[in-house]
């Protein structure tokens, strides 16, 4: 089945150009058909009128009694058929005219018969505009004869008009079964590109962890570049965590240690300050690393491969722990057709979000956090993670996600969570909105790619 073309696809320019040169090629053999056709009929016409005035001439004579007669009837029996179209007609001075037995009415113009030459012209006949010879010769008596012979023009243009309409039909049905083969031929010729899209779409959705499928000799070595390409940025990204986690666990050490010796040096009067200075500066060191750790992991986002998110699955583990890190609190789900929808991120990222994004809900909650998943028809995901806490001041909601905000000194936490979920989002494509809902505060998680799950 041929794909739809669409404006500036390789698709749409080769139709054109097919389409326009059939038109161009069909256009010219008509043409030059129906010209080449009507300049030889016209000289078929011509030829055989002069051949039958001339044979007029010879069969004409002038009787005893004065009378024009024929030694016998032309060769063209259409001349003997009432109103057929073919006439002839011989004149004398002073004798009566000879017309055709096809000339039941009217008469031909003698003035083209006044030349021992054959000359020719359009004049007026019986039955209309009609194509008329003539020549004079004297007779036996010195007198002037003139022979006169005429054809409608209409039988002219009969024959032209039926070639040509012939001639259309078959060209419009051979134009119509050039442009099917090169239709044809195109989407033969496109259809690897077509699986290379697909196999795109499978590696971009998370079904595959490669371009999959055989292709062209002009296309194979892109394909295998670019699986090349997408090993090695897995592997890459994959480093990138394993150092990011390295250098997370080589300088969270020296910086408990100093953080200890911080806290030593704060118990004691002469060093107090000091060691302020220095538990201080410890804090703000710990959430740097971890914002620009998060940061790092985030932009060094790799393709998703595997399955990709499946909701609401995604979210079963993370709720259950959530559930032991906040006993108190009451956590539900609402999927609201959303089950088994994919989504094309990163599981660990997603994940992440969503743990941070639960467990600053718990927090704050007085007693219940709801988490549902909406979809809609258009490949829209929308996450929304409800409490029914105190909520964020409207003019203060922007300042969330600002590195180190706290908005509760007394409460855990190091002000990084939102922070690293903005980042992650933003790396995912993945809209994250905060605002105040009837009874807390709503965090909104907005993806426009996600696509059925397959079975």
């Amino acid at each position: 089945m041929m794909r739809v073309p669409v404006a500036g696809s390789l698709r749409l320019r080769f139709l054109l150009a097919v389409t326009l040169w059939v038109i161009l090629g069909i256009a010219a053999i008509w043409f030059s058909a129906v010209s080449i056709f009507s300049r030889h009929v016209e000289q078929s016409y011509h030829e055989e009128l002069e051949v039958h005035v001339r044979e007029l001439g010879r069969l004409t004579e002038i009787a005893p009694d004065g009378m024009i007669v024929l030694t016998r009837p032309l060769s063209d029996p259409r001349y003997d058929v009432p109103l057929s179209g073919f006439y002839w007609q011989v004149t004398a001075d002073g004798r009566a005219p000879l017309r055709s037995p096809s000339m039941t009415r009217g008469s031909l113009e003698e003035d083209i018969a006044h030349s021992p030459e054959i000359l020719h012209r359009l004049e007026n006949g019986p039955t209309g505009p009609a194509i008329t010879y003539g020549f004079t010769r004297k007779g036996a008596a010195g007198e002037d004869i003139h022979f006169v012979i005429a054809t409608d023009q209409r039988e002219l243009d009969r024959l032209i008009g039926s070639f040509t309409r012939d001639l259309t039909a078959w060209l419009a049905a051979l134009a119509a079964l050039l442009l099917a083969t090169g239709f044809t031929i195109i989407s033969f010729g496109l259809r690897p590109l077509d699986r290379l899209s697909l196999a795109f779409a499978r590696l971009r959705h998370g079904e595959t962890d490669k371009l999959e499928g055989d292709y062209p000799a002009e296309i194979a070595p892109l394909a295998a570049d670019l699986n090349a390409y997408i090993h090695q940025n897995e592997a890459m990204v994959a480093r990138a965590r394993v150092q990011a986690g390295n250098l997370a666990h080589s300088l969270r050490t020296p910086l408990a240690i100093i953080t200890d010796e911080a806290e030593r040096l704060a118990k004691h009067g002469e060093s107090r300050a000091a060691g302020m200075v220095l538990l201080d500066q410890a804090s703000a060191m710990e959430q740097q690393i971890e914002y620009q750790l998060a940061q790092a992991r985030a932009s060094a986002g790799k393709p998703p491969s595997g399955r990709g998110v499946v909701l609401p699955d995604i979210a079963m583990p993370i709720l259950r722990a959530m559930e032991r890190l906040h006993p108190d609190k009451g956590f539900t789900l609402d999927a609201n057709g959303c089950k088994g929808v994919v989504l094309p991120l990163d599981p660990v990222d997603f994940a992440e979000v969503l743990s941070i994004l639960l467990d600053n809900a718990g927090k704050w909650s007085r007693s219940r956090v709801a988490l549902s998943f909406t979809c809609d028809k258009t490949g829209a995901c929308t996450i929304r993670i409800a409490d029914d806490g105190p909520g964020i001041p409207a003019d203060r909601i922007d300042q969330a996600f600002v590195v180190g905000t706290r908005f509760d000194r007394e409460a855990a936490g190091s002000g990084l969570g939102l922070a690293i979920a903005q980042e992650l989002c933003a790396a995912m494509g993945i809209t994250l909105t905060l605002r105040n809902g009837t009874q807390g505060l709503v965090a909104e998680l907005r993806h426009t790619a996600a696509r059925p799950v397959e079975t």
